[in-house]
């Protein structure tokens, strides 16, 4: 190794290992006195890596190829050109393959060698997807040997949904935990979070593929047509018939207004209700007697009231309105609220909304995201309020504030230091920041933040660029009204996305050396 030291000292270089733990932990003794810009690729079938080995990247992991991809692997593999008839089997070609690099070679190799007819290419496609299902095969003995029981239960969840059908993490943990698919292990856990590192954990292994998330902005309007009211008929007429009884998840997530009968309130046992993106302009009031349930999703739908009934339910966990339809929440001062709920988002405020001796006893909240909306000093006492309510939840990892006027104009938002927040990775601030010094008092375990209508004058990256664990940075419409941005040599370490937008007081932005 020393021999190794003396070479790397002299010599920049590039190291790729594949898959030797022992030796990227040897090699980075090696690197560690070096200081020449040497770089080191370590490959590996798991994304999961020993405490001991630190990364300063996070791992890139290996996509599946695409059809047109795998085609354009196949043909450049082939060694001969492909006559015109042959192209009848691209597509057989392509899934057969599966998106596999290796397995794409291996096609190309195997054909190169056979007479260019469709009879007997098509022997050896067949052949070859005989022995890729053999391949699965391994894989699920695979799945028994090393997988525990409820991580297997988990990863054969997926099968419920269709092939290559893109699920929201979000969805999915909590389906889980409806589910009760998952096995807590730890006194201060919560189902949510076993769910969360089983689903890291079968991403880590290969198992799961995690793909891009999508931008959120437009949502896909359907046709009216009768499946919603096809959809609510089944229902009424299935629990008639004392059917469904013991349903434990009700996904309707995208099916266009579900016509819900009042008869929903029946399914006691319920503990996932998701009507995201269903449009719908009303709830029926028997909701208030599904005591189990754990999840409400109403996100993108057209409902703006709830009854305060809705606070009956003791079990719930996680509640999803839609801000743009102004949902507000009926609340009775002597209201018995679900201590548990970690998840509010969506709701709207306004003066007659009750905060303190209210929402405020929510005080195991995660993720929260509320629209103030009011007449210009006229709800002071209100964002107070929120200030002190955000300030009581230690748990919270994802905050969203909006302060807005009638016409959907920023207005003034009030805000403490929230740098006690050790657990806060997201934080999302539409509105004039009254203490602008606030910046500077955000916790260390910030990841993503996003800032709009801001109206800041003094330079934000001289506090934001110290943020050790920065990694998205969004600047939006009138945040920053100051015509010059400085970002200095060692700021933004981690930063993987920065934009700018609307910005148009700004005339100079100055990088130095060594940012970014």
């Amino acid at each position: 190794m020393q021999r190794l030291k003396a070479f790397f000292i002299n010599n920049r270089s590039l190291i790729v290992l594949d898959g030797s733990h022992f030796l990227y932990k040897q090699m980075l003794e090696v690197l560690q006195d070096t200081l020449n810009g040497s770089r080191m690729i370590f490959t590996n079938c798991k994304t999961w890596l020993p405490p001991n080995l630190n990364m300063k990247n996070d791992p890139h992991p290996l996509r599946f190829r695409t059809d047109e991809e795998s085609w354009a692997l196949f043909t450049h593999a082939l060694n001969m050109s492909i006559p015109p008839e042959l192209l009848k089997l691209k597509d057989e070609i392509a899934k057969t393959c599966g998106g596999l690099p290796l397995l794409i070679v291996k096609l190309a190799k195997e054909l190169s060698h056979k007479d260019a007819t469709i009879e007997d290419w098509s022997t050896v496609v067949q052949h070859f997807h005989h022995d890729h299902q053999q391949l699965w095969s391994n894989t699920l003995f695979k799945i028994h040997k090393d997988l525990s029981l409820y991580m297997r239960r988990c990863l054969f969840y997926f099968t419920l949904f269709p092939q290559d059908f893109d699920i929201p993490a979000r969805r999915l943990i909590a389906l889980w935990v409806a589910e009760d698919l998952v096995q807590l292990e730890g006194d201060n856990e919560t189902p949510e979070d076993v769910a969360e590192r089983c689903l890291n954990l079968l991403i880590a292994q290969g198992m799961v593929q995690l793909t891009k998330n999508k931008l959120n902005g437009n949502v896909k309007m359907l046709k009216e047509s009768k499946p919603g009211e096809e959809v609510g008929n089944f229902f009424h007429h299935g629990i008639s018939s004392g059917c469904f009884l013991m349903l434990l998840v009700l996904d309707l997530e995208n099916v266009f207004r579900p016509k819900l009968p009042e008869a929903i309130g029946k399914l006691t046992q319920l503990r996932y209700l998701g009507l995201r993106s269903t449009f719908l302009e009303t709830v029926p009031s028997s909701i208030s007697k599904l005591q189990n349930l754990q999840t409400l999703d109403m996100k993108h739908t057209s409902i703006n009231t709830l009854p305060s009934s809705i606070w009956k339910l003791q079990q719930l966990r996680h509640l999803y309105l839609t801000e743009s339809s102004r949902s507000k929440l009926k609340l009775q001062h002597d209201a018995n609220f679900p201590t548990i709920l970690q998840t509010l988002c969506g709701v709207f405020v306004d003066e007659e909304t009750p905060i303190r001796d209210g929402l405020d006893k929510l005080l195991s909240i995660r993720k929260l995201g509320l629209t103030m909306s009011h007449k210009q000093g006229l709800m002071s006492l209100q964002l107070e309020a929120v200030v002190d309510w955000v300030l009581k939840l230690n748990q919270l990892k994802s905050l969203r504030l909006k302060s807005i006027d009638e016409n959907n104009q920023p207005l003034e938002l009030e805000l403490k230091p929230l740098v006690s927040h050790v657990n806060l990775s997201y934080i999302y601030f539409l509105g004039r920041l009254r203490n602008p010094s606030i910046l500077s008092q955000f916790p260390y375990s910030l990841i993503d933040l996003t800032l709009s209508g801001s109206g800041l004058v003094k330079d934000p990256m001289q506090s934001l660029e110290k943020l050790p664990n920065l990694r998205s940075l969004k600047l939006l419409a009138k945040s920053y009204l100051g015509k010059k941005m400085v970002c200095s040599l060692g700021g933004f370490s981690q930063l993987r996305v920065l934009k700018l937008w609307k910005l148009e007081q700004l005339e100079e932005w100055d990088v130095e050396k060594g940012a970014l």
